[in-house]
């Protein structure tokens, strides 16, 4: 049973997820994400200027009249959110945790993908699978995507993504997009080879939420830092400009090993900060892969 705080909270996510995707989301999202191609729809009476090639030869001989096949795209995909669930997504410095705003990511993608017909299956990780959701269609199953995104209470800390890339791999038997939400802040050859993997078979997508706090610190004398994971504190002294150069330095390394590993496992990334507008950041995707697309 969920509280009525969460209650309410779905309910806001919902309607303003549903707000985003009517209004931005759904065309941007059906533009982007192809279906698998054409499938056979039926059969009319060939006109001219039909091609030629598309003339139905069985059905032609039956009747003695020329008759060609008709198409339609084969719309429906199949979408699965991958979300970080592990203790360093607990932090956030910007009104919200970087879990919440991994959320409200996977809802507004949810709802996009059902207003396309599309399935939609969640699982949520850290150093186990917490929860496997398989794909699915409609709105009660949306709502229940959206109440676990909420309510999940991981019950381990760390991290461990290829873990999660490989229940995905064996799981999804077809062609699927694969958003992976997660900060990813763990060495890159902990995952890279897994993820190549999942990119092979799947359209993978990575979502990278992060905290300013992240990137650099302010001159806030002496504190103390836990590791969110292995609950190690380490005190240091932010006054010290050397120190803070050195962590913002480190920092932009390790996002560039980051990025290097995704560009190599030819997926696609979207950066949304918890001081960002994640609305444009999905909406630039939607709009460099129309681009991409078109070229």
């Amino acid at each position: 049973m969920l509280n009525a705080g969460t209650m309410r909270k779905i309910r806001r996510i919902e309607l303003r997820t549903r707000r985003l995707v009517t209004d931005s989301f759904a065309g941007a999202y059906h533009a982007v994400f192809k279906g698998r191609g054409m499938a056979f729809d039926s059969v009319r009476a060939y006109e001219p200027g039909d091609d030629v090639r598309d003339i139905d030869w069985n059905v032609t001989a039956r009747t003695g009249e020329p008759f060609v096949k008709r198409y339609i795209e084969e719309r429906e995909l199949t979408v699965m959110l991958v979300l970080d669930a592990s203790a360093s997504v607990l932090f956030g410095t910007v009104n919200r945790q970087k879990r919440d705003l991994a959320a409200e990511l996977g809802a507004v993608l949810a709802f996009a993908a059902i207003s396309n017909n599309d399935k939609v299956g969640l699982l949520v990780f850290s150093d186990q699978v917490e929860l496997f959701i398989p794909p699915r269609k409609g709105r009660n199953h949306i709502l229940r995507l959206i109440r676990d995104l909420l309510a999940a209470k991981p019950t381990h800390r760390g991290t461990d993504l290829s873990l999660a890339l490989r229940t995905v791999n064996r799981f999804l038997k077809r062609r699927a997009i694969v958003f992976v939400i997660s900060d990813f802040l763990i060495p890159s050859d902990d995952y890279l080879r897994d993820l190549m993997l999942v990119s092979r078979r799947h359209d993978v997508i990575a979502i990278t939420v992060s905290d300013p706090l992240e990137q650099s610190w302010p001159d806030a004398g002496l504190v103390g830092l836990r590791d969110a994971e292995a609950g190690t504190i380490r005190w240091v002294d932010t006054s010290l400009r050397g120190w803070r150069r050195q962590f913002a330095e480190q920092a932009r390394r390790f996002q560039q090993m980051r990025d290097a590993a995704l560009v190599k496992a030819r997926a696609d990334r979207i950066d949304v900060p918890l001081d960002g507008d994640y609305v444009a950041a999905l909406m630039l995707f939607f709009q460099r892969r129309s681009r991409r697309l078109r070229a």
